[in-house]
């Protein structure tokens, strides 16, 4: 049998609390909601509980999959792959811990990966090697991080992008290969353009870190927040993304005509819409879908994917072009063709 992939299913939770950008100018009276959304096409964003833990909203998200697709049991599964970059402890691995609370069986293994924007794609080809080389028939591979607790509250640039989500996607065996044409990509020269600087070996938390500064748009940080640069990650993204699309559907034999919806990371409104009017996809084939969530970080991807095949917008047989790009600097794109083995979404 060729062992191909297919994706079998995708869930996603939000945390309950959100911030509205009614909110947000209640705070910051020197904007207001309509500003905020016409420079990021956000709303409202979820808000994780500081007091949880990560692996708590991760486990969620699993177990919202097991809930709604009853007929993939926990035994089935036979790897589990985490994207997040915050973590309950420096060891072990938050995997290890999400493992345990979904009560997966002891030979089915875990893994934790570190990256954001672009994880999900990354976590697919993870999940490819995997089942491609017999390891795994099942992979769960669940993302999610709890970006917003390492947000300065006095950062508004960036308070009014980031949100909290969490997905779980099932990636199967399949004798047809519905995900391929993988391009991967790094430029580390680039890591200062988004980044939490302090709280690891290259720079543990002080009391130097910790002081705040103000920039000249007023904005405060430390450098225990999230820093991000807008105008040089839209660069490296403007710059980057077109050539990895072009390689992805090289290798995929695909041309951009024949794509059925185009689902980049969902990092702002005004990114999106450069890099599609740029790239020249249509509007109708372009999803943008993080009004009410968010930049969500490595949970953009499928938490539009899902929505969208709820909406009936994605069918059996579609074809998809995935591409997340982001901190690292990092980037990857991929082809999904929609659907499973036994036409299942």
């Amino acid at each position: 049998m060729n062992r191909g992939m297919s994706i079998g299913g995708i869930s996603w939770c939000l945390p309950e609390r959100f911030e509205t950008n009614e909110d947000l100018v209640r705070e910051f009276g020197t904007w207001t909601p309509e500003k905020i959304y016409k420079k990021t096409g956000i709303v409202r964003r979820h808000i994780a509980d500081a007091d949880k833990p990560v692996s708590h909203y991760l486990a969620l998200a699993g177990e919202k999959f097991f809930a709604e697709h009853p007929a993939v049991s926990r035994d089935s599964i036979d790897m589990l792959v985490v994207c997040c970059e915050a973590r309950d402890y420096i060891a072990p691995a938050t995997a290890c811990v999400v493992h345990h609370k979904l009560g997966l069986r002891k030979s089915c293994g875990a893994v934790d990966y570190e990256l954001g924007c672009s994880g999900y794609v990354y976590g697919l080809s993870i999940a490819k090697g995997c089942i491609a080389a017999g390891i795994a028939d099942r992979v769960l591979l669940i993302t999610g991080d709890q970006v917003t607790r390492y947000v300065n509250k006095q950062d508004k640039a960036i308070r009014t992008i980031f949100g909290d989500g969490y997905t779980a996607t099932l990636l199967e065996v399949s004798g047809r290969d519905r995900v391929t044409g993988f391009d991967l990509g790094t430029d580390g020269s680039g890591l200062r353009d988004i980044i939490i600087e302090a709280g690891e070996t290259a720079l543990p938390r002080s009391e130097s870190t910790a002081a705040e500064r103000v920039n000249r748009f007023g904005n405060a940080h430390s450098q225990e927040n999230v820093l991000m640069d807008g105008r040089k990650v839209l660069e490296f993204s403007l710059r980057e993304v077109p050539g990895s699309v072009q390689r992805c559907l090289e290798r995929a034999g695909i041309r951009k005509e024949d794509l059925d919806l185009i689902v980049f990371h969902q990092a702002s409104r005004l990114l999106l819409e450069q890099a599609r009017d740029e790239m020249r996809f249509p509007e109708d084939k372009f999803v943008i879908n993080l009004e009410d969530k968010g930049n969500t970080v490595s949970s953009t991807i499928p938490i539009a994917l899902g929505e969208c095949a709820e909406q009936g917008r994605l069918k059996a047989g579609m074809k998809v072009l995935l591409s997340g790009f982001g901190v690292g600097l990092s980037w990857g794109t991929v082809l999904v063709e929609w659907g499973t083995d036994d036409g299942a979404k």
